[in-house]
């Protein structure tokens, strides 16, 4: 038996096959929102617009008609099961996946760009999206002060220290740090708390809330411990099989009983 989120199960905590779990969202799935649905959440003033995408790896095909809506300064978190999309949608918005069709826009009504075709560094420096990864793109043998990390008191510590000694947590640091060098407006992030002790969970939460309320970034994540990306997010979307089956504010989506049964433990 295998269960969907990360968080440690407690004496109440029910184990759900991962074929039951998916069965179960399937059949959420055949519900999902409409496109107005989608909209209303992103206050009619979306930042960013999926419309209609179909992308994946190769010739196969992981979104189907995926359409995705966020405004300026608002954060998305994306949950589900393992294999349902979450960070193909993601790899998408980057230029990590095959587009097959579709389109991807990144800006305010009065001056949008589709950026469905640049490839990854023209999106980084002429549409303002930077990805945040897991731990992937740190270089071990840098040292920490050429990462230019000043901004985080715990890691100017460290600052001649070589980045492959630092923990979980201060990797994690390091690349929220790395991808704001170039001041995006758009962050995408992947699983901030994944491997991480609580203390660092929450300082790394601390900062995204920071880089949204007060630098007015625009978040898009895929957080594995779906409750406490819920909590953290504006609007959430549970996808399944490269589709959302639901959308909701972040506190909807914390007292659906089908997301609590599937995703949360309850």
């Amino acid at each position: 038996m295998w269960r969907v989120d990360c968080h440690p199960l407690g004496a109440g905590d029910t184990v759900i096959s991962v074929d039951e779990v998916n069965r179960q969202a399937q059949q959420i799935a055949e519900r999902g929102p409409t496109k107005t649905e989608i909209a209303g959440l992103a206050g009619d003033r979306p930042y960013v617009v999926i419309d209609g995408l179909r992308a994946g790896y190769g010739k196969m095909e992981i979104l189907h008609d995926f359409n995705l809506q966020v405004g300026r300064q608002q954060s998305l978190c994306l949950i589900g099961p393992n294999g349902a999309g979450k960070s193909t949608v993601l790899h998408s918005i980057f230029g990590f996946t095959n587009i097959f069709s579709g389109s991807i826009v990144v800006g305010e009504s009065d001056a949008r760009r589709d950026v469905t075709k640049l490839t990854s560094s023209q999106k980084l420096r002429e549409a303002g999206i930077a990805y945040i990864l897991q731990d992937k793109s740190i270089f071990p043998g840098m040292t920490v002060e050429e990462k230019i990390l000043d901004k985080y008191p715990r890691l100017a510590e460290r600052r001649k220290h070589r980045a492959g000694v630092l923990s979980g947590g201060e990797r994690r640091l390091l690349e929220i740090s790395r991808a704001l060098v170039m001041e995006p407006d758009v962050l995408l992030v992947d699983e901030p708390s994944i491997g991480l002790e609580p203390r660092f969970i929450e300082m790394v939460f601390e900062i995204l809330d920071d880089l949204q309320n007060t630098e007015g970034k625009t978040i898009i994540m895929v957080e594995q411990n779906a409750k406490k990306g819920l909590e953290f997010a504006d609007i959430g979307y549970v996808l399944v099989t490269g589709e959302i089956a639901i959308a909701g504010t972040g506190n909807e989506l914390l007292n659906n009983p089908e997301v609590g049964k599937l995703f949360l433990g309850g």
